[in-house]
């Protein structure tokens, strides 16, 4: 299943989609018998990247799943424990003797915010990605960083066999034990909330989303994109997220197709 979802989204994610499009335009350009179908194949391909690289595609894609879920109400009281997923550590720049983070980073500075608000709240880092010339796991190199945060070691669980968000929601319970009552937070990037909390619900993981790492406004308006690249990805990280929730629904590992507050 893991290996299987990884290459259905590699082939899912419209700009992979695109691209392959255009190359087999391009053969079919050189045959004798379908140059006519493989221009039009080609010429298809590039205006769509040009629209969804360009065109507010993926801000209209990203935004109901950012606005599932709302900011945190600091109302509902302290938590006994903070759960962060992983997806933060970029795998290359983790080769270097300082590990490098990505554009998820979010996840991890907004931990060291709570971890002072919140000051007896155990944190739990989920990430189980080995990284190449580390011979580590992702939760073990972010766990060092959560240290240099100034958060002490006894206070961190660090889960790294998790390789998937159901996976971060399984192990993730084990490892916390979460007792009747207690109050957990879930921190992740709000675009990938609802899928996350539905996973954490399918295994009894109640928890309370604090979203963060937000990637457009929050009126949802479109701001034009540097560069087609922006658009692009953008347009792959909320397609990504959509096919995640549909998959994840249809093989039972989220309580919900869109999973609501």
């Amino acid at each position: 299943m893991f290996f299987a979802s990884k290459v259905l989204g590699f082939l899912a994610l419209p700009s992979n989609a695109m691209v392959i499009a255009a190359i087999a335009g391009v053969i079919l350009i050189q045959t004798k018998k379908s140059p006519r179908a493989g221009f039009r194949l080609t010429a298809t391909a590039l205006l769509l990247i040009i629209a969804f690289g360009t065109l507010p595609f993926g801000t209209l894609l990203m935004l109901p799943l950012e606005q599932r879920f709302p900011p945190y109400d600091a109302g509902y009281g302290d938590p006994d424990g903070i759960v962060v997923l992983g997806g933060v550590i970029e795998p290359e720049a983790a080769e270097r003797p300082d590990s490098g983070v990505n554009e998820a980073a979010e996840r991890l500075t907004a931990v060291a915010g709570l971890a002072r608000r919140y000051p007896a709240a155990k944190i739990l880092f989920s990430g189980g990605d080995m990284l190449p010339g580390r011979g580590q796991s992702e939760a073990q190199v972010a766990g060092a960083l959560l240290e240099s945060f100034g958060i002490p070691a006894n206070r961190l669980m660090l889960e790294g066999r998790s390789r998937t968000t159901a996976e971060n929601a399984e192990f993730s319970r084990l490892m916390a034990m979460p007792k009747p009552g207690e109050h957990w937070l879930l921190v992740t990037s709000a675009w990938h909330m609802p899928r996350a909390v539905g996973a954490f619900r399918k295994v009894g993981f109640p928890v309370d989303p604090y979203p963060v790492d937000y990637r457009i406004p929050d009126t949802g308006r479109w701001v034009p994109f540097g560069a087609v690249s922006i658009g692009l990805r953008r347009t792959d990280t909320a397609a990504h997220e959509w096919l995640g929730l549909l998959g994840y629904w249809l093989t039972g590992r989220s309580s919900a197709l869109f999973p609501a507050p």
